[in-house]
């Protein structure tokens, strides 16, 4: 065998020897977070500081409606965290015995009635969902924010008439964005998501549902450590800053 293609061979057994030891290596740890739509902005951000804190470590976000992604993770879709809108579909999944531990509250949040700038369907709260006139939209029955919406309107007495019942609530704060709908219930947060693009209704606190978000560790995720190292993340006084940045209340 010449120099020259004994030279090429050792040359290509090493790279081949590089990338199969020590490929996984340098490409670090990957944790998969499903989370709800309504952590949209909050967790990209969550995301970015934590990153430049452990650079060794991806995320992968992956956001919908809580009922949807409860789904998924029980269909065996991989992920290694679980960030919900509600306690009912993380229950779920603790009771699957899907979880390393219990889930944590990390948040909370409140409902709010948006509309498109200058109001013109001139909706002042919760009783115009009774409205035959308007387009009006919650999010799907068993998604959180269509669950808390139909609470909160049942409080007021009000037969509601909706015209759409959208998968989550960025769906629905789309909607009402694009002039597409005169009214939707969505989170206060999602109102100061709206940068302007939507004007935001107070509802009174005791008609108002208070939404608590907990986090947890799935026991099946092939990223567990990555995963605790996201969730004490969230938790700490650097995710909380980040969360009250984005109008989450504190636990």
């Amino acid at each position: 065998m010449n120099t020259g293609l004994r030279t090429c061979l050792v040359a290509m057994v090493t790279a081949v020897l590089t990338i199969s030891c020590g490929g996984q290596q340098d490409r670090g740890s990957e944790v998969l977070v499903s989370a709800a739509a309504s952590l949209t902005d909050a967790f990209v951000a969550i995301e970015e500081a934590f990153e430049r804190a452990n650079p060794e470590i991806e995320v992968v976000l992956n956001f919908g409606g809580s009922a949807s992604l409860r789904e998924q993770i029980l269909a065996g879709a991989p992920a290694d965290v679980f960030a919900s809108a509600n306690l009912a579909n993380m229950d779920v999944i603790v009771q699957a015995g899907l979880t390393v531990a219990d889930a944590q509250v990390f948040a909370t949040n409140s409902l709010a009635v948006a509309v498109p700038p200058g109001n013109p369907g001139a909706v002042a709260g919760l009783a115009d969902f009774a409205r035959p006139e308007l387009l009006l939209g919650v999010c799907a029955d068993g998604v959180p924010c269509g669950v808390f919406a139909r609470e909160a309107l049942a409080r007021t007495g009000v037969e509601p008439s909706f015209d759409t019942n959208e998968p989550d609530v960025r769906s629905l704060l789309t909607k009402v964005e694009a002039g597409e709908l005169d009214a939707g219930i969505v989170y206060v947060t999602d109102i100061a998501a709206g940068e302007g693009r939507v004007e935001g209704l107070a509802i009174p606190p005791p008609i108002n549902v208070v939404a608590s978000y907990p986090i947890a560790v799935l026991s099946d995720g092939e990223g567990r450590a990555a995963g605790g190292a996201f969730v004490e993340y969230v938790l700490s006084a650097d995710g909380r800053a980040i969360l009250d940045q984005y109008g989450f209340g504190a636990p």
